[in-house]
C-alpha cells in the first residue's frame, strides 16, 4: 500500500473501524485482561500502520488481523515481565482479587488461553476449523481436539448445575 497522506490515513481509519471489534474481542479472549487486550489492540494497529500491507480481499485482511492479534497475544504471554514473582509477603497490602463472574463466563475464564481463542474464533467469529487451523498455525485435528475438550468441560459444568467448572 502506498503511504500517501490522504489515502493511507483514510484506508487505515476504515480498517480500524471494520476490525477494531474483532481484534479487541480476540485479544481479550486470549488474555482475559482488559489492559492486556488494550495493549495488544494498539500493537496490532501499529503494526498495520508500520507495514501498510495490501490486502487482496476482505478475507485476506480479516485473516491478517486475526493472525497478527494471535501473534501479539502469544508474545504477551512470553514476555519475561509476566514471569516475575515476588514473595507472598510483598503482596499482603494488596486488596484481594475480585471474584470471577458466575456462570458460563466463569467457566470460560478458567480455560487455558489456547482453548479460549479457539472457542472465540469458532463460536463468536464464525470461523471453520480449517480456517482456525490456518490462523493459528495448527493442524486441523488439533483445533477439533481443542473444541472437543472445551465442549466436554462445558457439558460437565452444565450437568453439575453450573456450580463449578472443571
Amino acid at each position: 500500500m502506498k503511504k500517501d497522506a490522504g489515502g493511507f490515513n483514510a484506508r487505515a481509519e476504515e480498517l480500524l473501524e471494520r476490525y477494531a471489534g474483532l481484534v479487541y474481542r480476540l485479544a481479550f479472549a486470549r488474555t482475559r485482561r482488559r489492559d492486556a487486550a488494550d495493549d495488544i489492540f494498539q500493537e496490532v494497529f501499529l503494526r498495520y500502520v508500520a507495514k501498510g500491507p495490501d490486502f487482496e480481499s476482505e478475507e485476506h485482511a480479516r485473516a491478517w488481523f486475526c493472525r497478527v492479534t494471535v501473534n501479539c497475544a502469544n508474545s504477551y504471554w512470553r514476555n519475561p515481565f509476566r514471569r516475575r514473582t515476588e514473595p507472598l509477603e510483598a503482596a499482603e497490602h494488596l486488596p484481594a482479587p475480585e471474584t470471577a463472574e458466575s456462570g458460563l463466563d466463569a467457566c470460560l475464564d478458567r480455560l487455558f488461553p489456547e482453548l479460549r481463542v479457539v472457542v472465540h474464533l469458532y463460536y463468536y467469529e464464525g470461523y471453520s476449523t480449517p480456517e482456525i487451523a490456518g490462523l493459528l498455525g495448527k493442524k486441523e485435528s488439533a483445533v477439533r481436539m481443542r473444541l472437543m475438550r472445551v465442549r466436554r468441560q462445558l457439558w460437565d459444568y452444565l450437568e453439575e448445575g453450573g456450580d463449578s467448572c472443571v
